[in-house]
């Protein structure tokens, strides 16, 4: 992928703001799951957990690239599971937290791809470069999808 002078950390910015711009009309959330694919439960909880589980993951899988450690092994349950967590009422207070949490999430991606740009694209196999970790990043908007938008 040719280099770009733009920072690949805005695109994951960018993901978390259209994520919660979807998360702001759950507050009409009246209980019932929502089930996609056939077989995934989906809670607006759940989806803003995957999303923030998403984001973490990836960040350390960046961090230790770029410390040339081991990453450590993905063993999420991921949207396979609902925890007893992700049924609660999805209120005012929880948005206005998800925003603080995800904003700053998003924010800490561009600010430690603005810190390295010369290693955005440099080949790290078996792992993605940067620039495709937050390519792949910028996808957890599909989280907030499985829910969508809802009032």
């Amino acid at each position: 992928m040719p280099s770009s002078p733009e920072n690949p950390g805005a695109l994951v910015s960018a993901a978390v703001a259209r994520s919660l711009d979807i998360a702001s009309t759950w507050l009409a959330w009246d209980g019932r799951p929502l089930i996609t694919d056939g077989e995934n439960v989906w809670t607006p909880h759940k989806a803003l957990r995957r999303v923030s589980d998403h984001l973490i993951d990836h960040l350390a899988e960046v961090e230790a690239l770029l410390a040339g450690a081991p990453t450590i092994p993905g063993d999420w349950h991921g949207r396979m599971i609902t925890l007893d967590a992700d049924w609660a009422r999805f209120t005012e207070l929880d948005l206005a937290e998800a925003r603080q949490r995800l904003t700053r999430l998003g924010q800490w991606y561009e600010l430690r791809y603005a810190a390295c740009p010369s290693e955005w694209d440099i080949a790290r196999t078996p792992n993605w470069t940067l620039r495709e970790i937050t390519v792949h990043v910028s996808n957890v908007v599909w989280y907030a999808e499985q829910v969508g938008r809802l009032g």
